[in-house]
């Protein structure tokens, strides 16, 4: 599971350019610039790469009218806000390297669907932002880094 992304273009003007596009040509889903919100605190990948999550409004949306690229895109699902601040929709998994713990992330789940990883964080994120007070992740250096 992840969200619509990918690496900058030369023809891209910035970060937000390059997120619009990119969910355009991944999702088929067209998102006018002034529906964007901001810019969430950049993040960085297992290989060190930096990810600059975006944040928009998407209104309402039927995941059945998307036109995902099926080369990119194995499937598409959405998830109401309320499913995600839901205690039982929430946890933690432990990661381990040669037997020893390394690190802990969010997880959420719903159904088959387990949104974790990266994309779990960039949730967690994004889930602070839009449910101050009603939304509180449980691990210590998991709050929205402030500018």
């Amino acid at each position: 599971l992840s969200f619509p992304g990918g690496k900058c273009d030369s023809t891209d003007q910035d970060v937000v350019h390059t997120a619009l596009r990119e969910t355009l040509e991944e999702v088929g889903l067209a998102v006018p610039e002034q529906q964007v919100w901001g810019i969430l605190h950049p993040v960085s990948d297992q290989q060190k790469a930096t990810v600059v999550p975006v944040l928009a409004s998407v209104g309402p949306l039927d995941p059945q009218s998307l036109r995902p690229n099926l080369e990119e895109v194995d499937e598409v699902f959405a998830l109401p806000l309320a499913h995600l601040l839901q205690a039982q929709n929430q946890g933690y998994t432990h990661f381990c390297q040669r037997g020893h713990f390394r690190y802990t992330l969010p997880v959420f789940l719903h159904g088959p669907h387990r949104i974790w990883g990266l994309t779990a964080v960039i949730t967690e994120f994004t889930l602070q932002l839009l449910a101050p007070g009603t939304y509180q992740p449980r691990l210590a250096g998991f709050q929205v880094p402030r500018s």
